[in-house]
């Protein structure tokens, strides 16, 4: 498998935490906060099943292009809606992560951003990958023109 996360066991689990900031909190006071969090899984959790993550901001930019639903100007969670996404061995290792004494007062932490609650979804991978190098691109390319089947 051409992997994006190294080390990720295709069999593994997602989890993605869609946070919105209360008004009266900053995109500086939630980085603090997941920071924290974040490097709380790291030291505790790298032996028992996290496997990586990342954290993504909205930018406040809609893709025309790969919406269907209308055509976007802009949104209201602009800087104010966050992505946190985890990688785990198995979900049992994840929910036994978030049992942790050192994670909870964290995550509470994190929480009291939030204006909308927490809903934390594991997903399973079906897949994942890293884009081509510019040679390996190329041949790609070469390949389907040579291969690929055209309707008639």
């Amino acid at each position: 498998m051409n992997t994006l996360i190294p080390n990720f066991n295709p069999s593994g689990v997602v989890t993605i935490n869609r946070v919105i900031l209360k008004p009266e909190y900053t995109v500086d006071d939630l980085q603090e906060r997941v920071a924290l969090l974040c490097e709380n899984v790291k030291t505790y959790h790298s032996d028992t099943g996290f496997v990586g993550g990342f954290v993504a901001l909205n930018s406040g930019e809609i893709s025309n292009e790969g919406s269907t639903a209308g055509r976007a100007v802009e949104t209201e969670l602009k800087d104010r809606e966050a992505l946190i996404v985890t990688f785990w061995n198995s979900f049992e290792e994840h929910e036994a992560s978030h049992k942790s004494e050192t994670f909870q007062p964290l995550f509470k932490d994190v929480l009291a951003l939030c204006e909308n609650g927490n809903e934390e979804v594991a997903y399973t991978m079906l897949w994942q990958g890293r884009a081509y190098s510019p040679e390996e691109a190329r041949k790609a390319r070469e390949m389907k023109e040579k291969y690929q089947v055209h309707a008639a």
